[in-house]
């Protein structure tokens, strides 16, 4: 396990908390941080691609230490404000993410959170092509998760991971995506969300 050393900076842990330049710049000085560091290359390596913008892991997150792998679909517009995929950004998503994972009581350290297709390149619509490359690179992050157990696949797209993942000994978990949309159409799957991700705390252990 990599130690984790978080220094009195950007530990503001509260929804929308990111819309706080201050607390953007305090996230980006943690980045170098041992337990996030792989992941910053990784995102960095991402983002060589043209015409895309690839926002970081967050480090209040567990990084590398990472239990339970939260997959959603693909970064939005507030990602390219903060430059982090965060449950603190300032959207209604995010907002959600992070009651959810309060009502689910799992642990932030446990978690990290990623999307199937990582980057953010000015549209939300998604291609089969950016599907299949997103696929291909959860394959590489997963390497980078020594104490990985269970992967979360939030929304229907982030579910196109369950083929190449099938094969890893990961648990996967099916969960509806908590999107305003959903809220709006579907408040039976809304509702549903934390008690599936909730089925994290029976593959996640104490370390």
């Amino acid at each position: 396990m990599i130690e984790t050393s978080l220094p009195e900076l950007g530990t503001k842990d509260r929804p929308r908390s990111m819309r706080d330049p201050i607390v953007q710049q305090q996230r980006q000085a943690m980045l170098a941080l041992p337990h996030i560091a792989p992941l910053t290359a990784y995102a960095a390596e991402l983002g060589q691609r043209a015409n895309v913008q690839v926002p970081n892991f967050d480090p209040l997150d567990g990084g590398v230490n990472a239990q339970a792998l939260f997959l959603f679909e693909k970064p939005g517009p507030m990602t390219a404000v903060s430059g982090f995929i965060s449950r603190n950004n300032d959207d209604p998503t995010a907002e959600a993410i992070f009651r959810f994972m309060e009502q689910a009581h799992i642990p932030r350290k446990r978690t990290v959170i990623w999307n199937i297709i990582p980057w953010w390149n000015g549209t939300r619509k998604v291609t089969a092509e950016e599907l299949q490359e997103g696929a291909a690179s959860v394959d590489n992050l997963v390497k980078l998760l020594p104490a990985l157990a269970v992967v979360v696949m939030v929304g229907r797209k982030a579910a196109n991971a369950r083929r190449s993942l099938k094969n890893t000994g990961l648990e996967l978990i099916d969960s509806h995506h908590p999107s305003p949309l959903v809220r709006a159409r579907f408040p039976s799957k809304w509702e549903a969300i934390p008690s599936q991700w909730a089925q994290v705390l029976t593959r996640i252990q104490e370390v």
